[in-house]
């Protein structure tokens, strides 16, 4: 498996947990060591400090999305309209505004226990890098004046192309609250906190099938696991789930990374720790590190027949060129500064690009949450503390929040769902090719773009 800049990083640090070599019992079993996983584990210790706890983690803490992503810790802010149309007024402002207060908690938490996780609150900037993203944010920014929260803050054209570096920001907005971190860093900085509670954690440990019986019977190579409870924390390995293979849609996101350049990035101006988005469907991300890297990265949307995830996920050539060329488009004054890393890594995309919470059929014990759809930093902290309170059987507003048991437009079955998949992706790509020239889309492309998922924000385009 191809590792991440972010866990190359800190490749002396991963040395891995004993896998299980035996049959335990749990009160509750957590499947997924990634940042979903680690959050619920210390939320349940935190409501029941003697609940006993296990995480299987099929390679290491940090090893699937949660040590591949960008390193935003975004809130739901972007979502609004869809978290709206979803939950309602009340409940759409609330979760709006935990997700906003858990980027906070989340640097507090880094420094309560010491974990370096290179949390910098720099701030987003929303962007248009070509005429037809112009105003994307629009919508957005009019509902949350509506519902009075001033979140996204207008900038000059001027200061926005200043602060992201490059002449080719045309114009954005600035969503003050978000923040960037080391992504590994703070995955394995959870474990270590996780285990100095007690929790038992098993990496290279896979579970190869589980009983829906009660309690629950998880067994993996080495051993079993006997559970009152299960939460399945897995991201897109939940798409082999068949009540779940058409709630998500495993798709490929690229990130590159270049040298350290901070004299460069100095001279072009990008010096505030700013995290930048653009405003295409598979929108390019891009942010700099603490040793003055830009690591950018772009929804490439490459998926598989039957949700498969294999190794293309992990690393794709082509995949990769994409996104330098994109990074190359959008910063041209750095056409010599050398790519030294690249990976990729699958997302969980739902059809509204939010998380879906619930039990398994027939199953009241076992539990999911899936679906970040590229932003799971910083409302996975949400997601543990939802997690928690229906593992626990807590009647509370985690339990009763209104994305548990929701029912979001599904996928199509296969082979519809794959064949209809690379003609959509085919066209999205074709329409913001041209729309990066400003040019003119075809009417075709046009027209199938349409049908693609919602991305990362409610663009109003």
């Amino acid at each position: 498996m191809k590792r991440s800049l972010w866990l190359q990083e800190i490749a002396d640090e991963l040395a891995p947990t004993a896998p299980l070599r035996e049959d335990i019992t749990v009160d509750v079993a957590i499947v997924g060591g990634g940042f979903v996983g680690l959050w619920t584990a210390l939320r349940l210790l935190e409501l029941e400090p003697r609940c006993r706890i296990a995480i299987l983690e099929r390679d290491i803490c940090g090893g699937g999305a949660s040590g591949r992503n960008g390193g935003f810790v975004m809130s739901w802010w972007p979502k609004i309209s869809s978290l709206a149309a979803q939950c309602g007024r009340e409940e759409a402002l609330r979760l709006a505004r935990a997700s906003a207060a858990a980027i906070g908690e989340i640097g507090e938490f880094c420094e309560a226990h010491g974990i370096d996780a290179h949390f910098r609150r720099g701030g987003w900037l929303w962007t248009a890098t070509s005429n037809a993203q112009r105003g994307a944010w629009k919508d957005v920014q009019r509902t949350c004046e509506r519902l009075g929260e001033a979140v996204f803050e207008p900038l000059a054209d001027a200061e926005v192309a200043r602060r992201a570096g490059s002449p080719r920001h045309l114009e954005g907005v600035l969503e003050a609250s978000n923040a960037t971190v080391q992504p590994a860093r703070l995955a394995r900085g959870l474990r270590r906190v996780a285990l100095e509670k007690g929790v038992r954690i098993f990496e290279n440990t896979q579970v190869e099938d589980f009983q829906r019986s009660a309690p629950a019977l998880l067994r993996t190579p080495g051993g079993t696991v006997t559970a009152g409870r299960v939460v399945l924390a897995t991201n897109a390995w939940a798409s082999q789930i068949p009540e779940l293979r058409r709630t998500i849609l495993p798709v490929t996101s690229t990130v590159v990374a270049t040298a350290p350049i901070p004299d460069r990035l100095k001279w072009i101006g990008w010096t505030g720790g700013e995290a930048v988005t653009d405003s295409q469907l598979m929108v390019d991300y891009y942010r700099t590190t603490r040793d003055g890297r830009i690591a950018f990265g772009k929804g490439t949307g490459m998926i598989s027949f039957a949700s498969r995830i294999d190794e293309g996920f992990d690393d794709d050539a082509q995949l990769s060129r994409d996104t330098e060329a994109d990074f190359r488009r959008t910063y041209p004054q750095l056409h010599d500064v050398p790519i030294t890393h690249s990976w990729c890594g699958p997302i969980d995309r739902t059809y509204d690009s939010l998380p879906v919470f619930g039990h398994l059929q027939d199953a009241p014990h076992i539990f999911y949450g899936i679906g970040w759809s590229g932003n799971g930093v910083g409302p996975s902290r949400l997601g543990g503390r939802i997690l928690a309170s229906l593992a626990l059987g807590r009647d509370d507003e985690w339990s009763r929040c209104g994305l548990v048991g929701r029912q979001p437009r599904r996928f199509p079955p296969e082979p519809l769902r794959y064949l209809g998949g690379l003609l959509v992706r085919g066209a999205v790509q074709r329409k913001e090719a041209r729309e990066a020239d400003d040019e003119q889309p075809g009417w075709l492309d046009r027209a199938l773009s349409t049908l693609a998922p919602a991305g990362l924000e409610d663009k109003s385009l």
